[in-house]
């Protein structure tokens, strides 16, 4: 009589799957609460919300070979020191502004989204709203009416107005400087911040 080997069973796979498969669910779990206790607000790589009244710059580091940003120095949002509620209520605010607007469907946040439209992860930095000084009005502007406060760099390609409250505006703002602080492990490369062009 010719006798199937054991690991050549069915019941032998059946049960090796389903020892792979609790296995597998089990590492899953263990890298999530490992991913969220690093990717959560006030870990090492990214900032708690009181970040945004701190100054923060871009900058490469010749060290760990990457761009990294910088946080050091007091820098007010709308000239107002938040207490960590405060920061976190004005942060969420903005979060939930652009994702209940849409934004990713032209923009990309830290990786995520579209690219028709720029780049959202360091916009708080970005060169185009021209200095320091001007960059919180120019943007609340731009938010509030964007079709008549455009910055379209010659490529003709214009946000529509999505009726975006001040409040709002304020705590999209709010979100893109926290956001700005995040350490994206070099990304984007070769970002010149408003903060370097000033100097």
């Amino acid at each position: 009589m010719n006798e199937t080997p054991r690991w050549a069973s069915e019941s032998f796979w059946k049960k090796t799957a389903i020892w792979v498969t609790a296995g597998s669910f089990l590492i899953l779990i263990v890298l999530t609460f490992d991913t969220l206790s690093k990717t959560s607000a006030g870990s090492t790589r990214v900032p708690d919300y009181t970040v945004i009244n701190q100054k923060i710059d871009y900058r490469f580091d010749e060290k760990l070979n990457k761009f990294m940003p910088i946080i050091g120095g007091e820098e007010l949002l709308f000239d107002k020191k938040y207490t960590a509620e405060e920061a976190e209520q004005l942060v969420t605010l903005g979060k939930k502004t652009t994702q209940a607007k849409n934004c990713m469907n032209c923009h990309t946040l830290l990786g995520n989204g579209a690219y028709y439209a720029p780049d959202l992860t360091k916009a708080w930095l970005d060169q185009g709203w021209i200095s320091r000084d001007m960059r919180e009005d120019m943007m609340l502007k731009f938010l509030m009416d964007p079709e008549n406060n455009a910055r379209t760099f010659g490529s003709g390609r214009k946000m529509p107005n999505l009726n975006i409250t001040e409040a709002e505006a304020r705590g999209v703002i709010a979100f893109l400087k926290w956001m700005s602080s995040i350490d994206t492990n070099g990304f984007p490369h070769n970002f010149t911040s408003i903060e370097s062009e000033e100097e």
